[in-house]
């Protein structure tokens, strides 16, 4: 079998270091009873060599023709399990009715699209194992009040318990990139929904982030804030201060607000 070229435009960065792929395939916990896993871009199968000694049933999503050719070969008892095209737009119902845990080696350059697609599927993925930019893997897994937290950190946070796992250096890919990579797992809470209108809060979140300098008083202007949250100290904050539930508190005000219960 051909070797499969990493292709640029793809992000392609594969894993050569084998106990790597395993302790990424070992932090799969299968929370929440998942009795399957999805893998996200698995390239030659290095990671997926791993996770086939996990108990779960595996499926893989590959959007590289010249990948899946490859996988197809390898793996022939696999084949019905390899779905052809983009995670992004990927119709996951017809695939998994029920919970599932998602693993990979992310690209780099959807990885935060991803998370967004993983929040719309948060009440069938129990469970994310990956790897990604070590920059957005501490971003995601950092809590309130530093520096690195921010709009996935509050987003994911709201519905997954995360923890940074390890990092892992650029040498260990094929091509190497150009920054180091980290891998975290995220486990679904037990939070079922919001205490208010979910819209709403990303876009408050958002809001709140979209300049991090200013405090919430100014980032927040656009929203019409209620009287009854002007003298609040939480406005005196910026939006890196804030955990999921202070979001949440000034979504539900600003609903109020708007005679939305």
């Amino acid at each position: 079998m051909e070797k499969v070229r990493p292709k640029k435009h793809l992000g392609q960065h594969f894993l050569t270091d084998l106990s790597i792929a395993k302790r990424i395939a070992q932090a799969v916990t299968g929370h929440g009873g998942a009795q399957k896993v999805l893998e996200i871009g698995p390239g030659m199968g290095v990671l997926t060599d791993f996770l086939l000694e996990n108990p779960q049933e595996l499926y893989l999503a590959e959007i590289d023709q010249e990948s899946i050719r490859y996988l197809e070969a390898k793996y022939p008892h696999l084949v019905d399990h390899i779905l052809e095209g983009d995670f992004l737009k990927m119709d996951i119902s017809k695939v998994f009715q029920e919970p599932f845990a998602i693993a990979g080696n992310f690209p780099y350059n959807i990885s935060s699209q991803i998370f967004f697609r993983v929040l719309e599927l948060r009440h069938q993925v129990t469970e994310v194992v990956c790897m990604l930019q070590k920059e957005v893997a501490q971003r995601i897994a950092s809590p309130k009040g530093n520096k690195d937290y921010g709009i996935l950190s509050v987003l994911l946070q709201a519905f997954y318990s995360i923890e940074y796992l390890f990092s892992v250096p650029p040498g260990v890919f094929n091509p190497p990139p150009k920054v180091n990579s980290g891998v975290i797992r995220l486990i679904r809470n037990e939070t079922k929904s919001l205490d208010c209108d979910e819209s709403l809060f990303i876009k408050v979140v958002k809001g709140g982030f979209g300049n991090r300098r200013k405090t919430l008083r100014n980032s927040l202007k656009s929203f019409q804030l209620p009287e009854s949250l002007q003298g609040h100290p939480m406005l005196d904050l910026r939006a890196e201060q804030l955990d999921v539930a202070d979001f949440v508190f000034l979504t539900q005000k600003i609903q109020e607000s708007r005679g939305h219960h």
